[in-house]
């Protein structure tokens, strides 16, 4: 089906080449009543067609083409084909030569654009193993400890103690189910593209969903949260939108030190609603915000407790609202902390920024 859409992309824009460079012509010899231009004109049309198209049958076609063109309209006896003439000839040679260096070399560095893409692909892969098997390992080593330390000295352990291990067993499994959740998504994200289930989204919906799941997860921290009144429909794929928004609360609660306020608010900016969350934390190192969305894990951060998941999710974020045509930005605010932004359209273009 992929092949079909560029076949017939190539076939347009060939003909539509081809039929621009005549036209072009015969206005050129009414006009100006000069044909000195021709020959370079129609070069100019082939090359344009094999560099645009894939391979080389659609460059060589249009070189035939122009030669067929020139020696009919452009060349005496008018109106007539005199494919034996010289000019003729040395023309189709010309134009056969133009069109297969230049698919030789249109094709070469497609390869190489293939090739380094692929590269970057697996770059990405690398990367995100390294980061799985180094946040996964932690929690993993603590919850079989625990649940060691409980089995072994049932017994002489305190129920205190007992309770203490086992609520640490309860948070580690809690972010290993949300790694999980991160892992699932990017399962749908292949080289910065996105396997979205978009449809109409109410803003209030979403928000209402996604506070009842941060309050489960953390009861002890609160969100501020400032959404305009207006009824407001977003297309979009709620599950991953709504993972983006999680991730980044979540990220304020494990990274910003110091945080005592933690805001989501919803902007309408003209044909937009933006998305900010913020937080009055510690903010981002200059060091780190260059490689925050990569996937990059830090190197020194601490490794002590599941707390090193930034690396994914961001990474994971970024992907995702790029896939709707938006993109995801962090800085520091000037009063302290960080703020992360990214907008989305609208369904109804009601609302413009007071």
């Amino acid at each position: 089906m992929q092949d079909k859409k560029h076949i017939l992309a190539d076939s347009f824009f060939t003909a539509v080449t081809l039929i621009a460079v005549f036209l072009l012509n015969l206005f050129l010899v009414e006009r100006f009543n000069t044909k000195t231009m021709t020959p370079m004109i129609f070069v100019l049309g082939v090359f344009l067609v094999s560099w645009r198209t894939q391979g080389y049958v659609f460059g060589i076609a249009a070189s035939l083409i122009s030669v067929l063109a020139v020696n009919w309209a452009f060349t005496y006896p008018y109106w007539a084909f005199d494919l034996i003439s010289p000019e003729c000839i040395s023309s189709a040679v010309v134009m056969l030569i133009v069109s297969s260096m230049t698919g030789a070399l249109t094709t070469r560095l497609k390869q190489q654009e293939k090739l380094k893409a692929e590269a970057e692909k697996e770059r990405m892969r690398g990367n995100l193993l390294r980061a799985v098997s180094h946040d996964l390992r932690t929690p993993l080593t603590s919850i079989y400890g625990s649940c060691s330390a409980i089995l072994e000295n049932y017994e002489s352990v305190s129920d205190e103690r007992k309770k203490m291990l086992l609520r640490d067993i309860q948070t580690d499994s809690q972010w290993l189910n949300r790694m999980v959740e991160n892992l699932l998504s990017v399962t749908r994200v292949d080289a910065d593209k996105v396997r979205l289930s978009k449809h109409s989204t109410v803003l209030e919906e979403l928000i209402d969903a996604l506070l009842v799941k941060f309050r489960k997860h953390y009861p002890d921290k609160t969100v501020q949260v400032e959404i305009p009144e207006e009824f407001i429909s977003i297309p979009m794929d709620p599950v991953l939108i709504e993972q983006v928004l999680m991730n980044l609360l979540e990220n304020a609660v494990f990274h910003a030190h110091g945080m005592k306020n933690l805001w989501l608010r919803v902007e309408l900016q003209n044909k937009y609603a933006v998305f900010f969350v913020e937080d009055d934390g510690c903010g981002i190192p200059d060091e780190r915000m260059q490689h925050l969305f990569t996937g990059l894990l830090d190197s020194e951060a601490p490794a002590d407790s599941a707390r090193s998941n930034m690396g994914i999710g961001l990474s994971v974020c970024r992907t995702i609202i790029k896939a709707h045509n938006g993109e995801l930005k962090a800085v520091n605010r000037p009063e302290g902390g960080a703020k992360f932004s990214f907008a989305l359209e609208m369904e109804e273009i009601d609302h413009v920024e007071q």
